[in-house]
């Protein structure tokens, strides 16, 4: 299993003012098992979705592939990315939307090693 994360600073609104975005990338990929991870300022905006679909196209053979979001609530970002879905032809059961407002890096990190678990493990419940 590979897991490409892109974390969204959501344009540094208030929601994400208790994460460093600047290490966040070289802290998930440091301390957790994913192919790699990326920030960027606003995946939602024009040049983010044309980031997000780069992604989903390199990733959309390899049924091993999953892309993590972490950003916004996760319904939200189901709706906002639904074009770029369509137009990349990606699985969405491969595509893992994670909250990660109002919280630290180290809560992040223990969010995404949480799914992370649950990608493996997919017989266990979700929380």
């Amino acid at each position: 299993m590979k897991v490409k994360t892109l974390v969204c600073n959501c344009k540094g609104l208030d929601p994400f003012r208790h994460a460093d975005m600047n290490t966040l990338a070289f802290e998930i990929e440091s301390e957790l098992d994913v192919a790699y991870a990326a920030a960027h300022p606003q995946l939602c905006a024009e040049g983010g979705i044309q980031v997000l679909e780069d992604v989903l196209r390199a990733a959309e053979d390899d049924p091993d592939t999953y892309v993590m979001v972490c950003a916004c609530a996760e319904d939200t970002q189901k709706n906002l990315f639904k074009k770029a879905f369509r137009r990349t032809g990606f699985d969405e059961k491969h595509f893992v939307p994670l909250d990660v407002r109002n919280t630290t890096n180290d809560g992040i990190l223990d969010r995404i090693r949480a799914r992370l678990a649950e990608i493996a493990d997919p017989t266990k419940p979700r929380h």
